[in-house]
Formats: structure tokens, sequence, C-alpha cells
């Protein structure tokens, strides 16, 4: 049978997947193997040494550097406070005394007599990890971290913004093609991951900053919005490390786009259940996508397949076209003719049949699409 390559977007309404959890620096792993764990959990931790503060203490009390050991007061590894005294000499009148105030809480890092300066270290600070899914322990990897295997709804977006976060699932908007505006934000979407139709505007994700919303999920978005939000143009780089105060993921594209009927409907059949998202995205080599993840087996579904991560698109597959004039457009793969075919550009290249809903066949070009993991 023909098949060909080509990217995957998965809207999977229950599969089975793994999620590694691994520190940047050597740390404690806090779970064992075997260990089921709620999203919150914290799974490891580390210590991120604190920041230096380098003291000379030879000119600040004008002796040689050698001299400042009859002044210090403390020695390497000891604590200090802010305001505490860490130096003074001892004149003969007492108006000439002079003394060396710590100015942070911390510890006295090291002493060097060649260049009279002492470091002080602010105290490190904890580095949580939380296990980000519910789901099982199944992996160790001592002193960094864990790998965790769950089973639920995976869906993942276009573009995204924000890091991680979980909240339940709110429903805003009641078809896929209606707009997430400001009054549709309120109370009742406190710590919620709050799912739109086709767009939201500035205003709106300023409203649920305002509200204390963790997530947004809509369509699609504006550039313009986007560059608003952040104060900058977002380039090729990662996203994901954004402080705006909530996480927003776009589904579909840039635009007034509505979201994927079948993606909205799976993101309503699960309203009111917990769910952890991510708006990290990479675009260049080690693709990532921001993704929605609701542990769990959804209504009217017994068994969860395994993401097989197959690669390539095959007669029969649902497929996104992801270039105009049918941008957007959802569809399934009728054929792949192996011959090359002359497009509007005039030039030539490999194509596929779409059949769409309506039962209209298109020829796309292979490069145009890609393929819907349901």
């Amino acid at each position: 049978m023909a098949h060909a390559y080509t990217p995957g977007l998965k809207v999977m309404p229950c599969t089975l997947f793994r999620k590694k959890r691994l520190l940047p620096i050597p740390g404690k792993v806090l779970v064992e193997d075997g260990k089921q764990v709620e999203a919150t959990d914290i799974v490891a931790q580390t210590e991120l040494p604190g920041k230096v503060f380098p003291i000379n203490v030879a000119n600040r009390m004008s002796v040689a550097p050698e001299e400042i050991k009859d002044l210090l007061l403390k020695k390497e590894g000891d604590t200090v406070k802010k305001g505490e005294i860490i130096a003074e000499n001892k004149p003969f009148i007492k108006w000439f005394k002079t003394t060396l105030e710590s100015p942070i809480d911390g510890t006295v890092d090291s002493v060097s007599h060649l260049t009279g300066q002492i470091m002080l270290r602010e105290p490190p600070k904890v580095l949580p990890l939380p296990a980000y899914i519910k789901g099982k322990v199944v992996e160790v990897t001592p002193d960094f971290g864990v790998t965790i295997e769950s089973e639920g709804t995976f869906i993942q977006g276009i573009f995204g913004i924000g890091g991680e976060t979980n909240g339940e699932i709110h429903m805003a908007a009641k078809s896929p093609d209606e707009e997430l505006t400001p009054e549709s934000i309120n109370e009742a979407c406190r710590g919620k991951i709050v799912i739109g139709g086709k767009h939201a505007g500035i205003t709106a994700i300023k409203r649920g900053v305002e509200m204390g919303v963790k997530a947004i999920v809509v369509g699609g978005i504006h550039d313009r919005d986007l560059r608003q939000l952040l104060g900058y143009d977002i380039g090729v780089a990662v996203t994901g490390t954004e402080k705006i105060g909530l996480t927003v993921i776009v589904t579909e594209g840039f635009g007034m786009i509505p979201m994927a009927e079948y993606t909205f409907k799976l993101l309503a059949s699960r309203n009111g259940e917990k769910a952890s998202v991510s708006g990290a995205t990479q675009i260049r080599a080690g693709v990532m996508r921001p993704e929605i993840i609701v542990p769990g087996f959804p209504k009217n579904v017994t068994e969860c397949k395994k993401d097989q991560g197959r690669g390539w698109i095959e007669p029969g597959d649902p497929i996104r076209i992801i270039r105009e004039p049918h941008f957007g457009v959802i569809g399934t793969v009728k054929s792949l003719p192996p011959e090359l075919t002359v497009i509007g550009s005039e030039s030539h290249a490999r194509v596929l049949e779409v059949t769409l809903d309506g039962g209209e066949v298109i020829v796309v070009p292979r490069a145009n699409i890609e393929v819907l993991e349901k």
C-alpha cells in the first residue's frame, strides 16, 4: 500500500505515554520505582548554589591583604546574618575603630590572604521537580529524576507560550467557532484550564491573568496580540519560560481560526476533569509541541491504544491542511498518487487526494498537510 512520511499532530482520546522528569543538575530523587504519583507531587529536588558576594576586606579596612586574618571574626564555612559584623580592627583609640558588616544572610565561602578578599554566598535555593502528570513511576534515574507512565487524553497544539501548569478543564465556549471574550472569563474560571473557540484577543488573555486562570486553549491568536502581550517578537527559539501569568496554547494557527471540531468535542468530553498543560514549543531540530494531557479514560472509551509514532501517512488517515487556500481544513486521505503533478505554482510535486467532510475531493501537495493521530 502507498504511504508517505509526514509530520504528525496528536489528538488522541486515550493513549499510553511516558514522560521523563529530570533535574538540570544532580540532586535527590524522592520517589521509588512503582509508586503512583499525582501531578503536583514532588518527585525530585536539588539545590541551586546561592549568589556570591565578593568583599575586599583589605581595601575596606585599609590594611595589607595578609593582615586581614587578624581582623576577621568569621572563618570559612561560618554562617553570617545581614548586618552582622564580620571584621573589625582594634585601635588604641576607640573613635578610630572600623567595622565591616555582612550585606547578606549566608555563609563565608572562601577567604584569600593573597588578595585580601572574602566571598560570601547566599543560601542555596531549593529547586523542586513536580511529577507534572498523574501516573506511575516506571523508571528511576539516580540523582536526576524519574520516568512516569500514564494513560489518558493527549492533545498537541500548534504553538504555545508559558510553562507547565495544572487545573480543571472549563469550557468557556459552546462551539469551536465561538470567540473567547473577556466577558466569558469570570470567577468560575479561577484556577482552571479555560477552553475557548476560534480566537482569544489580548483583552481576553489579560482578563484571564486578572482572574487567576491557569491556561487558555483556543484555535487561533493574532501575532500582534502576542507581540503586545510579551513585549517582543518570538523567534525560532524554545518557548515555555515566559512569565505572563498563565499559559496559552493555540491548536490551529495564527488568526481567527476555529478550533478543529474533533479537538473541541474531545476537550468538552473531559470538562471538569483535572488536566496538565505545557506551552513549551520548539519548531527547529527536536520538535516540541504544546500539549494538553487529561489522565484517565474519557467517556465511552474502554481501552487506550499505545502511541505508535508511525511517522507516515496512508489512505484513510485523518489530516489537516496547513497551507492556503485550504488552511485549517480537516479531511481524510483518499489516495497517494506516485507520479509528480503540476501544482498551482507550476512546479512539479508529489500530491495526495483528500476527501473533505462534505464528500468533495481535492488535490493537495504532500508538504502542505500534517497527519492527525486520533
